[in-house]
């Protein structure tokens, strides 16, 4: 008996070191820690359980019989955070440079079956070579088969992927089709073909981190959410966007307490929205104001910075926010904005949290760009999740809601349950000065005319009251008691029904 459990004991730690000691130490001397080590650090201290540590891969081909490592270069299993349960995978980079085989993708399959099975989020932590090419098609096929899961499991657990490492090739598809991505400055990178086959085929010349790097990802292709400066910071930040989320589509996010009343009144709101209606204003002071002990966990903040989404709590429950930005593009709604708030929004339809969304919208973005790039298409994403969504939907209006973005940013055709506005909205189908300008465009060359008509739209048009007489809108209430309002109606929605008409999927405009 004991021959057998030093025999275990040292099979376990063979795999501990996975490609020793050396390769660890080359890990840490580029800034990045172990597949083990990024686990104590998401992980509840001594709640992790692993599974498959003595797996080993099956290839004998081109010499690999002779090189075989228990765990096969990735580490899984299940633990907590904060006390709740959730399954991870660590790719690690110190054993074939994390390259995945059939063996390796089957025990990431493994975690996400049984995740699928609890009902557990998934949360994975990249940092792979990609395929193992030793494998040929046996690892393609192992691919494929994460993937297959990653379709099965949108919408009813959520899925999380960090990126610590490359993550290359095919290897990129899984993380696009999981909720979200964070990356690691200067240490990780995503991209479907690297620098060298892009200079061979298109004669550019680039570096893997401009092309493919987290600054790259979270400002300019919107693929990644969040980058951070190391492997620590991005994984507190996960176990922070843990905490918001429900387990899976069959339970409500967590409430967390909080001493901060629903019925504060902020009189500072008041004198928010400038006199003047081509000021602009910071939408976020008015979300860090109004949401509990002023947190919020914002979504993709350097990409699309005109719409602004992300995650807060209101009476200790969660919802999720989308707010035009006046300070960025006067808050116009174009391309990258409408599709970073679709998605979030169909996000949290998915998982019952409701949305509240805070209005200030010119109109959608002019331009060839736009109209060459299909905004009417993309434009029609954020529409279309609106619509569908089943959630409780609170939508307030603080200043302009023109044209079809009033319709379009979760107005009450499109089921809003509760609709409010603040005595400075201004719903109409455009501005004043463009509106008399088409009304009256035989007077135009008359600027005494043309100001006495605009001053008359203003009068008519730049207050919530015209859309008020319709029902519309709900009420106009003060800024100062804007929580206070959104929280009622948030406890009068708990426990909302609806459901939309059965059917194998609808045709999203994608």
């Amino acid at each position: 008996m004991q021959e057998i459990i030093r025999k275990l004991d040292d099979k376990r730690e063979q795999a501990r070191l996975g490609g020793g000691q050396r390769r660890i130490e080359a890990q840490h001397a580029r800034g990045k820690l172990s597949a083990r080590e990024r686990l104590e650090l998401l992980l509840d201290e001594g709640s992790f359980e692993e599974w498959d540590m003595f797996k080993e891969h099956r290839c004998t081909d081109f010499g690999m019989a002779a090189e075989s490592v228990p765990g096969d270069g990735v580490v899984t299993g299940y633990g907590t955070i904060n006390g709740r349960l959730v399954f991870v995978f660590s790719q690690d980079f110190t054993v074939f440079g994390g390259s995945l085989s059939e063996s390796h993708a089957e025990k990431i399959c493994k975690v996400m079956d049984q995740a699928m099975k609890v009902g557990a989020p998934v949360i994975g932590l990249n940092d792979s070579g990609g395929a193992r090419i030793q494998e040929g098609v046996a690892s393609l096929g192992g691919y494929a088969e994460v993937f297959q899961r990653n379709v099965l499991a949108s919408g009813v657990i959520p899925q999380i992927s960090v990126i610590m490492g490359p993550c290359a090739g095919g290897a990129v598809y899984s993380p696009a089709m999981t909720d979200f991505i964070f990356m690691v400055r200067d240490s990780s990178y995503m991209f479907v073909t690297g620098p060298e086959v892009v200079k061979t085929v298109t004669h550019e010349e680039v570096s893997a981190e401009d092309l493919g790097g987290a600054t790259t990802h979270t400002t300019k292709s919107g693929v990644a959410d969040l980058a951070f400066d190391n492997d620590v910071d991005a994984l507190a930040f996960t176990r922070r966007l843990f905490n918001y989320l429900p387990l899976s589509n069959r339970e409500r996010a967590p409430v967390r307490p909080t001493s901060d009343p629903a019925d504060r009144l902020d009189a500072s709101l008041d004198t928010l929205v400038p006199a003047n209606a081509n000021q602009p204003y910071d939408m976020k002071e008015l979300i860090l104001k109004m949401v509990d002990d002023g947190d919020f966990f914002e979504i993709q903040p350097d990409y699309a910075k005109n719409i602004v989404v992300g995650f807060a709590r209101m009476e200790g429950s969660t919802v999720g926010i989308v707010a035009n930005q006046p300070l960025v593009l006067a808050g116009c709604l174009d391309i990258k904005s409408s599709i970073k708030a679709a998605r979030f929004v169909r996000f949290c339809d998915a998982y019952s949290i409701p949305v509240i969304t805070l209005v200030d919208v010119p109109g959608f973005m002019p331009g060839t760009s736009q109209e060459y790039g299909g905004i009417i298409k993309h434009g029609a994403k954020l529409l279309y999740a609106y619509a569908e969504a089943t959630v409780p939907k609170v939508t307030l209006i603080t200043r302009k809601a023109y044209g079809g973005a009033y319709d379009v940013m979760a107005s009450k055709h499109l089921r809003g349950d509760v609709n409010f506005a603040w005595p400075t909205a201004e719903i109409a189908v455009m501005g004043p000065k463009g509106a008399v300008e088409i009304i009256f465009r035989e007077e135009k060359n008359d600027p005494v005319k043309i100001s006495e008509r605009e001053a008359e739209y203003r009068e008519k048009f730049a207050n919530p009251f015209i859309a008020g007489k319709r029902g519309f809108i709900d009420d106009v209430i003060m800024p100062s008691e804007t929580r206070k309002r959104i929280c009622r109606s948030l406890a009068m929605l708990r426990d909302k029904q609806l459901e939309n008409p059965w059917r194998k999927h609808g045709t999203m405009p994608l």
